[in-house]
């Protein structure tokens, strides 16, 4: 049930505000900390393990 306080048009502002949020910065951000994090991972391989040698 809908709380007698909060409107139905309040309700769809935050629910479109949180999307903005999620779709405009999380998970942009969360991409490229992954990317970055991959990279980061093969460099320290890279640094212990010597670059890769072709045949």
């Amino acid at each position: 049930m809908d709380r007698p306080t909060e409107s139905a048009g309040s309700s769809k502002r935050r629910e479109r505000a949180a999307f903005l949020l999620l779709t405009g910065v999380v998970f942009p951000l969360l991409a490229v900390l992954v990317v970055a994090g991959y990279g980061f991972a093969v460099w320290i391989w890279q640094i212990f393990t010597g670059p890769p040698t072709g045949p």
